[in-house]
């Protein structure tokens, strides 16, 4: 199983998203750029076949000369072990085909977009002398943002590589495969043009222009059948929109758009109001006319509509034998040469079904009539390896190979698999190769110290591991649901199936009990919370009986448990609250006590004959106290004096009059309210 499983130790697999005939792609992270990407793996049960091993090189050597932003990316190509791998750019989105199902009706301007970024990306292609070969909506995807991107140049070529169209078949999607590829001839730049031409239908109309019940039969109408109209689905489709796909899905090439830049220069002005209304296009030649069809044998008409085998050689004898009624027809009068072509072409589709069951008589005739000498493959599927040899040299076959395979299914030591498969009919002496098990794949656990917990524990899962189990305890090093330790450890060979894994998991630092941070400081408090990993907010209030800076009080109280990171609030002193102050003025009679006291005579002659009395005046406010006198003066008559007192807010003022050390009077003078 690959989910989990670290490529060179770089990219993750995370999980899977396609596959194909040759490899499978996987969502992986890349650990070192922190980037996801996209890796396509050889299929393991094709990594002893070393041309497919040197075409799926070939695919990265030929992506990797294109930098496009319609073209995916490719960043890496490497190998591990039996695996082969490319490293690709991640589209986070959907192909095509999928895009086409969920949003039809698709808009022109949008329909038009993505065709100009597909024929810009093929166009480019082309420059470097790359034909795709295999252009489809499974190999188109669209990213949330709405940009396309090509991928999948498994089958590309550079055009100097003539080997791969020399070959005796073609691989390809019959749906979007091109008249001359079905015909087996050499792919160009043009058949990507009719390719090109098929997508832009399908987005329009929703669906392919040629389907049947077999991969044959569609072949055929990509050969002769004119391609429908898609304003036929849709007479709102502008002609102009036709007209482009009537062009490129000429069964002439000539007769095709010259280079798929030409057909992205079309697709600009298409929707010009202009050229909404423009006249259909006609093609020069009658695209209609009788071509020449593939003789497919019949075990092969019921293959995969997407994935398709056309043998070239087969073509040739079909189109002799039209060739042929052709150039006798061309002598005929013109007056008869209606007629004639009707007859040419029933002719045609008689010639083609005896050929067809011409085929299939042969094919009857081998069956009844091979050698005498022909063995049929014995099942050897879980013997020992012993067992198996001593099965196949008795029933007449040669030993050839064994290779050695892990298997969660088979035991160690017993047949897996064999080739010749049980049941084929092999002549005598075949050599057989074994496919023998050595057990599960054992596989070296990772160092999870750490990572999630729940995160490692659906990863494990995943890899078919017995059981996944937890103890959990405080760390002050380590985050909470990270992983501390393991078992078994780092780099042990262990089998999944068979394996149970135990983790010791953080739940995070031990608590914390507050201690009483009456009378801490701000800098105080900042040291205790640093050293606790805990937060310390503060609010401020005025205080008559706590210094200023200092803690009056916190919450949670002293003696409590907090955990680490937990927020603790205090209250700090801003000192006592400052008083008001409001200023009184009082008028004090100071009488005069001596004997002249009583005399109403208030001359100056009379006051300079009397005896002083000496008077003291003590006042008590928030300037003066009663510790030191606040006036002195001698008097020999009555007098008058004014007093200013400055009063605190809460408090009285006070005074005391002293006449020769006797208290003539005194008096508490409140604050103003």
């Amino acid at each position: 199983m690959m989910i989990g499983k670290r490529l060179n130790g770089r990219y993750k697999i995370l999980s899977p998203i396609g596959g194909g005939g040759m490899a499978n792609v996987f969502l992986a992270h890349d650990m070192i750029l922190n980037r996801d990407v996209a890796v396509k793996i050889l299929r393991i049960d094709l990594t002893d076949e070393s041309n497919l091993i040197r075409r799926f090189q070939r695919e990265a050597q030929s992506a990797t000369s294109l930098d496009h932003p319609n073209i995916v990316s490719i960043y890496d190509v490497g190998d591990e072990n039996d695996l082969h791998y490319i490293v690709m750019e991640y589209v986070d989105g959907m192909d095509l085909k999928r895009y086409i199902q969920e949003n039809h009706p698709i808009s022109f301007e949008k329909a038009v977009d993505i065709m100009r970024q597909i024929v810009s990306a093929v166009s480019a292609a082309h420059e470097h002398h790359i034909i795709h070969r295999d252009i489809k909506p499974q190999n188109i995807l669209i990213d949330q943002k709405g940009v396309v991107k090509i991928t999948d140049f498994g089958i590309a070529m550079a055009l100097s590589e003539t080997s791969i169209t020399q070959t005796n078949s073609l691989l390809g999607s019959v749906h979007y495969l091109s008249p001359e590829q079905a015909r087996g001839g050499m792919a160009t730049q043009k058949s990507d043009v009719y390719s090109l031409g098929i997508v832009m239908y399908e987005l329009l109309s929703g669906e392919v222009p040629y389907d049947g019940e077999s991969a044959v039969s569609i072949a055929i109408k990509h050969l002769q059948a004119q391609i429908p109209s898609v304003r036929a689905t849709n007479p709102d489709i502008p002609q102009s929109l036709e007209n482009i796909i009537i062009r490129a899905t000429a069964k002439d090439p000539f007769a095709r758009y010259q280079s798929a830049e030409e057909m992205e220069a079309d697709l600009r002005t298409c929707l010009d109001p202009s050229r909404l209304n423009e006249p259909k296009y006609i093609l020069k030649a009658d695209d209609g006319d009788t071509k020449a069809v593939p003789i497919i044998p019949s075990k092969m008409m019921a293959g995969n509509l997407d994935e398709t085998v056309i043998p070239e050689n087969t073509e040739k004898q079909a189109e002799q034998i039209v060739s042929d009624e052709k150039a006798s027809a061309e002598k005929e009068d013109p007056k008869k040469s209606k007629k004639k072509k009707s007859k040419k072409k029933k002719a045609f589709w008689i010639i083609l079904v005896i050929i067809l069951l011409f085929a299939g008589l042969i094919t009857t005739l081998w069956a009844l009539g091979r050698e005498p000498d022909d063995l049929t493959m014995p099942n050897v599927v879980g013997k020992t390896e012993a067992e198996a040899l001593s099965i196949l040299q008795k029933d007449g076959f040669s030993i050839g190979r064994t290779v050695e395979r892990n298997s969660d299914s088979v035991k160690e030591g017993r047949v897996i698999s064999s080739d010749p498969k049980a049941g084929e009919e092999k002549a005598k002496g075949t050599k057989v190769t074994l496919y023998i098990s050595i057990g599960s794949k054992k596989i070296s656990m990772e160092d999870y110290h750490d990572e999630s917990y729940e995160e490692t524990k659906k990863t494990l899962e995943e890899q078919g591991f017995k059981s996944i189990s937890k103890n959990e305890e405080y760390s002050s090093s380590v985050e909470a649901g990270k992983i501390i330790s393991q078992d078994p450890s780092a780099g042990t060979e262990v089998i999944a199936k068979e394996t149970n894994v135990n983790f010791t998991v953080s739940k995070g630092a031990p608590p914390i009990t507050l201690k009483d941070l009456r009378g801490y400081n701000q800098r105080a408090l900042d040291d205790y919370a640093s050293s606790n990993g805990i937060t310390i907010k503060s609010t401020e209030e005025y205080s008559d009986s706590v210094e200023k800076g200092q803690v009056i009080s916190q919450s949670p109280t002293a003696g409590s448990s907090v955990s680490s990171g937990a927020t603790v609030n205090v209250v700090l002193s801003k000192g006592p609250k400052e008083k008001q102050v409001k200023k009184v003025t009082k008028t004090l009679q100071i009488p005069y006590r001596g004997s002249a006291s009583d005399s109403d005579s208030d001359s100056d002659e009379e006051s300079d004959s009397q005896e002083p009395e000496h008077i003291v005046i003590y006042i008590e406010d928030k300037n003066h106290s009663m510790s030191s006198p606040y006036r002195e003066m001698d008097i020999t008559k009555n007098e008058t004096v004014t007093i200013s007192f400055e009063i605190e807010e809460g408090s009285n003022a006070t005074y005391k009059v002293l006449n020769n050390g006797s208290v003539v009077s005194e008096e508490t003078v409140a604050y103003p309210g």
